[in-house]
């Protein structure tokens, strides 16, 4: 009777005026379910209940540039009290500690899974919803804990200056929505991470990944273990194997051997795998292959397979907003490591309830989603959710109402295709000395 009473009492708080832009796209019973589900529900009446730090978590990845102290203040965030004002920083790191890193993670899954399938077959190719898969790094701050847990990369100058977490994604590509995210120490290869994405992946479906992930072990259980589940991917340069049948100019059938190591670990996996091998050339670059699941040419062009190949680059677009326009290059805030995983979950959660609105302006404007500006919509959505904490109960600011009418505002214009841009050093990394942490217990030496 206590937890029942304690959510009862949760649920009797209204919910902030700043938080109803996004009560309708994060229903109230999925925050409860999730604090259920995880078993971190309030059992009393405290200052920051639980389902009031979830929302705490998302404007923090929200307001990178503001101290958690001021998020809280800002969106109203803490039940009223006579005796205190305000709330102590000491309050609120240990808000987050009860609350832990589950209820995110879950709210974060039921609400990618709920959104991102549903955004990727809004526009499928040749009945195939389309998905990319790829790693990326995000920095923490260089706590003893953080550097412990999630360790450092290694490189040809030493390493790096901060613990880096190593994430991998599932993302729909035509609408940059995740799926399904996985992440942890940066020791931690980037196959082993898309282990737990795989069940994620629908079936009727292409996914894209890079090169890195062209390994029998990993592209064998993605194909099987569904219905019509299919993969692209770039060759390696060492990639070779017996052509069986030629489909077309520049198109092929070829088996592939399963390496000694991939069987011994996996005994389900054949001794050899059929692919089919497309070779193509871009005016300006290299000859390239790709290697497909996709057998039928008939069904699926080769000429289309390879102009499809090139939007997995949507993923790095997808990061790149993530980790430049909205995280503004600042590392994640937390010092440990138990924090750092629930800021992770907040910051892909918010992410995704940008790329939310966007669609809806998307539709609005009757363009793809990719030619919404992020940085426009996030934008609006921050100014929205601040506005909203001062103006009168249930409304939304005029300006604000008619910003999001003139969707002109925010749509970019059409890719350019014919232009390229090879990679080049833009600035040269600094020739002096990096600064470390001193290892625990040590003792500077006294400078001369």
């Amino acid at each position: 009777m206590r937890l029942a009473s304690a959510l009862d009492c949760v649920a009797s708080s209204p919910l902030p005026e700043s938080l109803d832009q996004f009560a309708k796209d994060i229903p109230a019973d999925w925050v409860e379910e999730a604090l259920l589900s995880t078993g971190t529900a309030t059992l009393r009446r405290r200052r920051l209940p639980a389902a009031q730090v979830v929302w705490l978590v998302i404007g923090m990845a929200l307001f990178r540039n503001r101290p958690i102290t001021e998020v809280v203040s800002r969106l109203d965030l803490a039940l009223p009290s006579r005796n205190k004002p305000t709330v102590a920083p000491s309050t609120i790191v240990e808000a987050r500690d009860r609350l832990g890193e589950e209820p995110i993670q879950w709210l974060f899954t039921r609400a990618a899974d709920a959104w991102g399938h549903g955004s990727a077959d809004r526009d499928r190719w040749r009945g195939l919803a389309l998905y990319g898969v790829d790693g990326t790094s995000l920095r923490v701050p260089d706590s003893e804990d953080n550097r412990n847990y999630f360790g450092l990369a290694k490189g040809s100058r030493d390493s790096s200056g901060y613990p880096l977490v190593r994430l991998v994604a599932l993302m729909a590509l035509r609408s940059h929505m995740l799926v399904a995210a996985s992440f942890g120490p940066y020791g931690h290869g980037e196959q082993t991470y898309a282990e737990d994405l795989w069940s994620h992946v629908p079936d009727h479906s292409l996914t894209a990944v890079d090169r890195n992930f062209l390994a029998a072990g990993i592209l064998i259980p993605l194909e099987r273990a569904g219905t019509n589940r299919h993969w692209l991917i770039r060759a390696k340069l060492t990639t070779n194997g017996r052509r069986v049948k030629r489909l077309g100019h520049h198109d092929e059938l070829v088996e592939l051997k399963v390496s000694h190591q991939a069987h011994a670990k996996d005994p389900s996996l054949p001794r050899t795998w059929l692919v089919r091998v497309i070779r193509y050339q871009r005016k300006g670059f290299l000859p390239q292959r790709l290697i497909t699941s996709l057998l039928d040419p008939s069904a699926y062009p080769a000429t289309e397979l390879a102009a499809l190949y090139h939007e997995r680059w949507e993923l790095e677009l997808g990061y790149d907003e993530a980790k430049t326009e909205m995280l503004e290059s600042i590392p994640v805030r937390s010092q440990t490591p138990a924090r750092v995983c629930q800021e992770v979950w907040g910051v892909l959660l918010a992410y995704n309830l940008v790329r939310l609105e966007m669609e809806r302006i998307a539709d609005e404007a009757g363009v793809a989603p990719i030619r919404i500006s992020f940085v426009q919509v996030y934008r609006m959505i921050c100014d929205e959710w601040l506005w909203s904490a001062i103006a009168s109960p249930g409304a939304i600011p005029r300006r604000l109402r008619e910003l999001r009418a003139s969707v002109k505002l925010f749509v970019l214009p059409e890719r350019r295709t014919e232009r390229s841009y090879p990679r080049a050093v833009k600035v040269k990394m600094s020739n002096y000395a990096r600064k470390r942490r001193p290892p625990t217990g040590s003792r500077r030496k006294p400078s001369k």
